[in-house]
């Protein structure tokens, strides 16, 4: 009883304690702390803790309010603990987390079924699990968990200005005008499409194209409901439109998928093809993924080398599977067949030398030498880009090895070899690559929007120490902090 009395405080908004449930199945405790109304008042915290016994969970939770305490209690573990980065360590952001899930719940609970058939509520909390998942700040995160009570009219942008944020309500607002933006075109040709995503690049809140982007593939995940001209018609718009955009910010993770899922809809036949032969090779006679195999490989042969181990403190090995847009893309382009396809695997290792750019360049051939030992090299595909740069100032190691086994034929496999160094330039000069990608073509706007996502990644990394020891909200409050300065 007293966690339904508890329960039904919290949603009336009345002062809140801190509790703590005890769960069966997770012997850890649960604890979450909720923000009192008479911290703000009288700048003191009231802490209870309310401790369920296994038998009696279920019970409670059919009290009035039980159940939505809950739902907000896992929901708001589960977001702190997808967002890995500084963000979710400030009191503030997991303020504005909680806010956000409280005003939302409720209100979610009372609006019908989406026509995919999920719950609202369902629906909310897998967009803001993607948008933690690609390490945004918590008002990000928020306007996510917000945007479809605000696209029901349950709550207008004054209001969420009012009792969240006024960053998660400008979002929200720059979000819907992202959103809407493909509609004022008649016509989606190529033209007019290079014309929409440069006007979003141009006009538009990086985080709130972020939000839209994730919203769309939260939206392509769920197609199957809808009739199959509709579904067309929704990925012709997106490998028009967001597939460049994301791209274009550089969020790789959103844009491989979202192509693929509109060449799948598109193009289901081609899509089927190319799909099982890539299957075929992405998994060895266990169907355990190749790729995890390789990479346990390489990294306990780079680990145990004792010359490498004294030049070098850390190593990452991190593996990529190629996607099937690209795979087709490079079919049709190069008229290749499916088996002449070399990157369909590939590594990338990261080395954090000791000290001194000569010892990380050794580390990277010795690295090399070891990868040697381990498969057949193909020389007419190794490039040294250490000892020749490229002119944009790229470096690193490329090298395609021979995975095949005596029993079945397997495409090449491509490793990367480079420094923490090299590997962050390598990430900043690939910004421009994004952009050209994206549909910006002229080289003074590639470079000043590259200058932009520059900025931004800078900034990400500066605020890990700044955030913490200046209490900053959020990224907006870190940058006027900045410029104060």
């Amino acid at each position: 009883m007293e966690l339904a009395r508890c329960a039904q405080k919290l949603l009336l908004g009345d002062p809140t304690p801190k509790i703590r449930f005890l769960f069966p199945s997770n012997p850890a405790p649960t604890t979450v702390f909720l923000r009192s109304r008479l911290i703000r008042r009288r700048r003191r915290r009231r802490n209870f803790v309310v401790s369920v016994a296994s038998a009696e969970v279920g019970a409670l939770v059919e009290q009035a309010g039980g159940k939505r305490v809950v739902e907000l209690v896992g929901a708001f573990n589960k977001l702190t603990g997808t967002m890995k980065n500084v963000h979710s360590s400030t009191t503030s952001s997991q303020t504005l987390l909680f806010k956000s899930l409280k005003l939302s719940i409720p209100i979610l609970h009372s609006l019908p079924l989406a026509p995919d058939g999920r719950s609202p509520l369902s629906k909310a909390l897998s967009l803001a699990l993607l948008l933690a998942h690609l390490q945004m700040d918590a008002e990000v995160i928020s306007a996510g968990i917000l945007r479809q009570v605000l696209e029901a009219g349950a709550v207008s942008i004054m209001k969420v200005r009012d009792r969240i944020s006024s960053g998660t309500a400008h979002l929200l607002h720059e979000s819907l005008r992202v959103k809407n933006v493909s509609a004022k075109v008649e016509v989606l040709d190529d033209e007019t499409a290079a014309a929409l995503r440069k006007f979003c690049l141009t006009f538009y809140d990086i985080r709130a194209l972020i939000l839209d982007l994730a919203f769309k593939l939260d939206t392509m995940r769920h197609l199957d409901y809808l009739p199959r001209y509709q579904q067309q018609m929704l990925s012709l718009e997106v490998m028009k439109i967001h597939a460049p955009l994301a791209h274009a910010v550089g969020t790789n993770f959103l844009s491989l998928e979202l192509e693929d899922l509109a060449f799948r809809y598109l193009f289901p036949c081609s899509y089927l093809y190319v799909d099982t032969w890539l299957r075929n090779h992405e998994r060895d006679a266990t169907y355990e993924p190749l790729i995890d195999v390789y990479k346990e490989r390489v990294l306990h042969s780079l680990e145990t080398d004792s010359l490498l181990a004294d030049m070098v403190e850390d190593i990452s090995v991190k593996g990529r599977y190629k996607s099937r847009y690209s795979t087709m893309k490079k079919l049709l382009r190069d008229g290749r067949r499916p088996e002449e396809v070399n990157d369909v695997l590939g590594l990338r290792i990261v080395l954090k030398p000791r000290c001194g750019s000569d010892v990380g360049e050794r580390a990277c051939y010795r690295a090399r030498e070891i990868i040697r030992s381990l498969w057949e090299e193909m020389p007419h595909r190794t490039k040294d880009y250490i000892a020749k740069p490229k002119p944009n100032g790229y470096r690193s190691l490329h090298m395609a090895v021979n995975v095949s086994e005596y029993d079945r034929a397997r495409p090449l496999m491509e490793i990367q070899i480079r420094t923490t160094e090299m590997d962050m330039l390598a990430d900043a000069g690939a910004a421009s690559h994004s952009l050209y990608k994206g549909g910006l073509t002229d080289p003074e706007e590639v470079s000043i929007f590259a200058y932009v996502i520059e900025a931004r990644n800078f900034i990400l990394l500066l605020s890990k120490d700044y955030l913490i020891d200046h209490n900053c909200e959020s990224l907006t409050s870190l940058i006027w902090s900045l410029k104060q300065r």
